[in-house]
This record gives C-alpha cells, structure tokens and sequence, in this order.
C-alpha cells in the first residue's frame, strides 16, 4: 500500500463546509484527516486524478451541523443533506470518475452521530461508497465490508498525546466514568454506580479526581456505547495501558480486518451487565497479563500523529480503504 496507493482529494469547494473541519472535541478525527489529506507532505496524494485508486470527498459533517443545522426549520434534514447532494452533483458532472463507478472508489469520512443519516443524500454515496464513519453501527446500515470504523479520539483542546507504557500499579479491577447516555449506561449506572470499590463506576467524576489517573490504575476499562455505539473510551483505555471492555450492539470495531480484538480486549454482552465483577475477576492473571500486552502492541495503531506516520490511526484508516478498494474493478 505505501508504494502504490493514491488518493485524489477533490479541489472543489470552500471551507469551512468543505477542506475542512473540527481540531477539537469528541469530533476531532474528522478536522484531523481532512486535514491530513489536504497536507502537502501527505505521501498517499494523487498529483492528477488519473493515477488515483480512491477519490477523498473532503466534506466536513460536523461543520454542515455547525454551519447550517436550524431545527426551526421544516425540513433541517434535506436542508443538511443538499450540501453533500450537491457537491456530488457537481463533481460527478465536471469529470468521469464518480460515473463510472457510481462512487464505488469514492469515500468519505465522519465522526459525527449523524455521518451514516446525512450519507443518504446521494443513494449511490450511500450504498455504494466507502464511508469511514465513528457511528459503525451495523443496524443502521454501516456494512464491514464495505465501509470503514473510523476510532472516535477525543481532544478536549486539540492538542496531540503520547500513550503510556505502565503496565503496574493498577490496583483497580475496572473503571468507567461518563453521562448515562442511552440504555447500556442507564443499565450500567443501576448496577454499579457507587456500589463496589474494585468496580469503579460514577456518572461524572467528582471534582478534585483524575480520569487519567483512574484509567492507569485499572486492569480493565469498561466501554459502554452511549446514544450510538461509537466510544472515545476504547482509544482511551488502549492509550492508558488498560484492557478495554466491549459493552454495545452492533457495533463493527476498528480494524478488525487484521487485529484480532479478542487479543487485547474482552467482549460483555448488555444483558450480562450484572455480571460485569464475576466476569472479569474469573480471567486468570496471565490471561489478563496476555490481553494488556496485547493492548500494548496494537497502541502505536491508535495513534494520531500530524503529520500521519506509519502503522499509526490515520494510516490504519487508510489502509482499511485501501483493503476495500482491492476489491473493486473499474469498468474501464
């Protein structure tokens, strides 16, 4: 892939709807690869379109919400959707690659809840497109083998990090800490909020604790979905060395066409819940020894370096895409 694979990124447009996005927030991958993509130093860069394998569709979700959402509006989902409708329009009538593929070499990216809705403005973007979306959840129409998780990072100022290496002192069996958003939390809460000291749940952290500090001392940090299945908290935990806890519905991971989750991960079904302590504590020490090194080793897939480096998040993204487009035969 790093010899061969080219992207074309699409000149047209203007920012802040296109070329560009959020550097910041649960939302900042998205700022961030558009970003990426539109950096001179970006190796992947197609110098003229005819020498691409995918086509970059550098819109901006979060920023069409931000810029354009009114709920005032009879009809604030047709008026988020045509900006997108619009520019495939334009695209697709000033050259020839969009219509001979019908986007099937195209794609486009979005961490925000709504990325999979606000797609459905072109039928073909939709189903035929690669879409790299934080929202994977794969009853809302998200296909593996087609489209592209996209890991949710969340920069509360922007600013880039480094994961840690510690592996000791975590004297905590598991941790979580966030907004009862959606039923998994809301089931979460009721079980264990406040009620163990080896299971460490709260809503929002009291002040004067650190989140951080929490996710370094815990063996296992658990990963509820909120009001969709995407969760910062999966990059969070492989950041802090801890071995994340799956805790959703349908939610397609990242990069499981080469990592093996079940290697630096343990899965728990909604409906153990309850269970969540018996669970964990009848993991045997060198499985659970397994699993953090396992966490240790896929660390450096989870990174977001600017400008990309190899093996790190953006790469991996692209390498997913890559693996997508392998697939795809043009017609001419």
């Amino acid at each position: 892939m790093e010899k061969r694979f080219k992207v074309w990124i699409y000149k047209e447009g203007e920012a802040p709807i296109m070329h560009a996005g959020p550097g910041a927030s649960i939302y900042a991958i998205e700022g961030h690869f558009i970003s990426e993509m539109e950096d001179k130093r970006n190796p992947f860069a197609a110098e003229n379109p005819n020498e691409a394998h995918v086509f970059f569709l550098p819109f901006s979700v979060v920023n069409i919400v931000k810029y354009i959402y009114d709920k005032s509006l009879v009809d604030y989902w047709g008026t988020l959707r045509r900006p997108i409708s619009d520019y495939i329009t334009v695209i697709s009538n000033k050259y020839h690659y969009w219509n001979r593929t019908l986007g099937a070499d195209h794609f486009m990216v979005s961490c925000h809840d709504w990325g999979a809705y606000l797609s459905g403005a072109n039928p073909e973007l939709y189903e035929k497109s690669i879409r790299v979306l934080c929202n994977a959840n794969m009853s809302e129409g998200f296909r593996p083998g087609k489209d592209v998780t996209l890991p949710e990072v969340n920069l509360p100022d922007g600013k880039l990090s480094n994961p840690t290496n510690s592996s000791t002192g975590r004297t905590l069996l598991a941790f979580f800490a966030g907004g009862a958003h959606g039923y998994i939390r809301e089931n979460l809460m009721h079980h264990w909020q406040g009620k163990d000291e080896e299971l460490v749940v709260y809503e929002y952290l009291p002040k004067g604790l650190n989140y951080a500090e929490f996710m370094t001392k815990s063996k296992y940090c658990l990963c509820p979905s909120g009001y969709e299945v995407a969760s910062p908290r999966i990059v969070e935990s492989i950041f802090m060395g801890c071995v994340p806890v799956i805790i959703s519905v349908n939610y397609s991971l990242p990069f499981s066409d080469v990592l093996d989750w079940t290697k630096f991960s343990v899965d728990i079904p909604v409906e153990k819940t309850p269970e969540i302590k018996r669970i964990l504590q009848e993991i045997p020490e060198d499985k659970y020894r397994e699993l953090q090194e396992g966490v240790m080793q896929v660390q450096r897939h989870f990174v977001l370096n600017r400008p990309a480096k190899r093996f790190d998040l953006i790469h991996m993204v692209l390498h997913s895409v890559w693996l997508r487009r392998l697939n795809l035969r043009l017609p001419y």
